[in-house]
């Protein structure tokens, strides 16, 4: 009993500390919250090294390094710059960038994976956000909210729908995402304009924008950088394309990542330079997290719980509402294998499949560890010009927030 409440407690620590981030005159990091929690875990001997070990996913973190690398190489070349000034330079009103970047993001996020999406979109928050006057907590809101919602109507938009795709015997997965969830998600990214709009509505200007097209200042750089996303863009593409054929192809995010990290790896002069100064304490976070999580899943603590409520856990209602708050607790993945197997069990049809990779993707909005590519838009606006987004600005948005998106895919699979 006190190794099961020791994890909790541990937990709930790590959650005031990412929420209050102050210990005395000390200033803590989410990456360094998550790593006390981690250590405190191991030293207590609530998970032992080698499980420890085994715990941390290797193919997110290395997903995350090939990312973080043309992330890098994109930013130091001025070749993002380049590409957020033609895009954004169309939009000439606060309310038309708002729009542009909800939808934009939200979509882009949807075939090319959400962690991918803020890995590459903080920089060009924070450059918008510095060219145009914009608050940049309102764009790296809008940027966190979208990535999130986008990522909901496709199976390789995240990596708790890709378990669902797998696992839960999805025919079609791509044709089935979208006809389950495309429509409720295009309404989701509306609505979340529009309650941005109300929660920063003091911070909107009606003046027109001037956003300057921004000069690409290390031409080779940035041609490898352009190569690295075509790498992207087309293996994407193939794996969408062996998805729809059913090819019995193991077609990795991981592998997409590294491979689109290999031009600069192998052929820049800065590859040392580019790789020392990646997102590092994000690797940190995410690495310490997962052992975390994982002493609090060998726990049964929560498992217990849902067994004690007598819940109906094929009930469209409770897979929503169960996926968003456990989400919260032991993070949406590790909710999604532990929900799968529960629905295909009790012979679950396709409806409540959908239901479960929208609750559990929708969850990430309901606070800053209910997503990775939360931790990651304010670790690397953190890292890259000292802006953050604290517990409070992302939950006062965020808690209504995720009531709104949660109606809206009920609503809908109401009517189907």
């Amino acid at each position: 009993m006190l190794i099961i409440m020791g994890s909790i407690i541990v937990l709930l620590v790590v959650f005031v500390l990412i929420a209050v981030r102050q210990i005395g005159r000390f200033r803590l990091q989410i990456w360094q919250a998550m790593l006390l929690g981690a250590v405190a875990v191991l030293v207590t001997g609530q998970i032992s090294p080698a499980e420890a070990l085994k715990a941390i996913n290797l193919d997110v973190i290395l997903f995350l390094f090939g990312m973080f690398v043309v992330g890098q190489a994109l930013e130091e070349s001025g070749y993002l710059s380049h590409l957020s000034s033609r895009l954004f330079g169309r939009a000439k009103t606060v309310d038309s960038l708002l729009l542009l970047i909800m939808f934009g993001a939200g979509l882009l996020s949807a075939f090319l994976m959400n962690d991918t999406l803020a890995i590459i979109g903080t920089p060009v928050m924070l450059e918008v956000a510095r060219k145009t006057g914009i608050r940049p907590k309102l764009l790296l809101l809008s940027l966190a909210f979208s990535v999130t919602i986008g990522s909901v109507m496709s199976p390789i938009g995240n990596p708790q729908n890709l378990l669902v795709a797998i696992n839960g015997d999805i025919p079609s997965p791509f044709i089935t995402f979208l006809h389950y969830l495309a429509a409720p998600t295009l309404i989701s990214l509306f609505l979340t304009y529009l309650i941005l709009k109300f929660f920063y509505r003091r911070h909107l200007k009606n003046d027109r924008l001037d956003y300057s097209v921004g000069p690409i200042t290390d031409p080779r750089l940035a041609q490898l950088s352009k190569i690295s996303l075509i790498i992207i863009v087309v293996l994407v593409l193939a794996k969408i394309a062996t998805s729809l054929v059913r090819l019995p192809i193991n077609f990795r995010l991981t592998y997409i990542a590294l491979a689109a990290a290999s031009p600069i790896i192998l052929l820049s002069p800065q590859r040392l330079g580019i790789v020392r100064r990646i997102d590092w304490t994000t690797l940190i976070f995410f690495a310490a997290m997962f052992v975390l999580m994982q002493s609090v899943w060998d726990s049964g603590y929560f498992q217990n719980v849902i067994a004690n409520l007598h819940l109906d856990l094929q009930s469209i209602g409770i897979i929503m509402a169960v996926s968003i708050a456990l989400s919260q607790l032991i993070s949406n993945v590790p909710l999604v294998a532990l929900y799968l197997p529960v629905l295909s069990h009790l012979g679950a049809a396709t409806k409540e499949m959908m239901a479960l990779a929208a609750g559990s993707t929708i969850a990430g909005n309901f606070c800053i560890l209910g997503a990775a590519s939360n931790v990651i838009i304010i670790q690397n606006a953190e890292k890259k010009a000292g802006e953050t987004l604290t517990f409070w600005e992302f939950v006062r948005v965020g808690i209504p927030l995720t009531a709104v998106n949660a109606l809206v895919y009920w609503l809908f699979f109401l009517l189907f």
